[in-house]
């Protein structure tokens, strides 16, 4: 059995609440006048605040040196492309940090079973694209903000999907209830804004005997900050899940059988330079291994320009990625076949 950490994935605020007092702090530095232009442009699209004219020359050069690496990864033709986000003013170690890693290691649990290869599918016989987004079955892109609940909105993307599949409405339901409820005081093993599991919040959600909507208990820890328990909600009618299943690992077909079912959560490592910055096209970077740090959603699979690819819901708003999303290079070639970014390392997905 792996072991793994819980996914942490938070966002440190690296930057702090910033502050530019004014451009005339800047004058006497020696800036290119294109290059400042866009880094003020970037800095008024994503609202970056900057304190002091120390601060201002310390986020310029970390998002300088980002533009260099778009502009030279770009240039070499790869199968994606990368651009600035609301990661650009962080360098590596940063955003490693803002990836955050829990040192409380944890065998993941098992559903109440594996299930290996469930529609006894070869890779011949599945079908050659899946696409949950275009079958109706995925909300909109969320934004889990300055708090480590990624684990939250890839388990609430699984049962969305399966909720769907089974009753046929898309209902959105609540990342906070998760991230108040799911820990040890109330009968759960997650830990927040400080990480978590799928599989231990689909115990959490079958314990509880369901899940309630966003709209009904809405999230409010982007802030970084976790609420207090509450059980006023009302329980979404048939949300209450049976059981859960572990993907088989390392196995492309036990992934694409199980993403032919409803999508499935994934945990990926995501701390990768190329990551950070990653626009478009399907991700084949070199360097993503197979360290876990983040829990997101597979929602399908196909193949773009030749390249086989997942494609993968993200819950770092729109902004980044494809309009939120990305395409993971599908083969075994990745990691040894524990697939790019490791995401067929801890496949799990909900039953009703």
């Amino acid at each position: 059995m792996k072991i793994v950490s819980f996914l942490s994935c938070g966002l440190i605020p690296v930057f702090g609440i910033l502050h530019l007092r004014s451009e005339a702090d800047v004058i006497d530095y020696d800036l290119t006048p294109n290059l400042i232009d866009k880094f003020q442009l970037w800095t008024r699209i994503y609202n970056i605040r900057i304190e002091n004219t120390e601060k201002y020359y310390e986020i310029y050069q970390k998002w300088m040196n980002n533009d260099k690496y778009i502009e030279r990864m770009n240039a070499m033709n790869l199968s994606y492309s990368l651009a600035h986000n609301q990661f650009s003013g962080m360098d590596e170690i940063e955003f490693r940090n803002y990836i955050i890693k829990n040192d409380d290691f944890i065998h993941r649990k098992n559903g109440y079973s594996y299930v290996f290869n469930l529609f006894n599918n070869t890779l011949e016989s599945l079908p050659s694209s899946v696409d949950w987004v275009s079958a109706g079955a995925v909300t909109n892109v969320k934004d889990q903000g300055q708090c480590g609940s990624c684990w939250s909105f890839s388990t609430t993307g699984a049962l969305e999907g399966e909720y769907f599949i089974k009753h046929g409405e898309l209902v959105s339901f609540s990342e906070q209830q998760l991230v108040d409820c799911d820990n040890f005081k109330n009968g759960g093993k997650d830990h927040g804004c400080n990480g978590g599991l799928m599989d231990n919040a689909f115990s959490w959600i079958h314990k509880n005997g369901g899940l309630c909507q966003e709209v009904d208990y809405p999230y409010t820890s982007g802030n970084g900050q976790e609420g207090t328990c509450k059980k006023t909600c009302s329980l979404v009618k048939g949300s209450q899940i049976s059981s859960f299943v572990d993907v088989v690992p390392s196995s492309d077909t036990e992934m694409m059988s199980a993403l032919a079912r409803q999508p499935v959560s994934i945990a990926i490592e995501a701390d990768s330079r190329d990551f950070q910055l990653y626009k478009s096209g399907v991700f084949t970077s070199s360097t993503c291994g197979s360290n876990l740090d983040h829990g997101v959603l597979a929602v399908g699979y196909g193949t773009e320009t030749g390249q086989n690819y997942y494609l993968v819901k993200n819950s770092w708003g729109t902004s980044w990625g494809e309009n939120g999303y990305i395409k993971l290079g599908r083969g075994s070639q990745y990691n040894s076949g524990d697939g790019q970014c490791g995401m067929l390392l801890e496949g799990s997905y909900p039953l009703l």
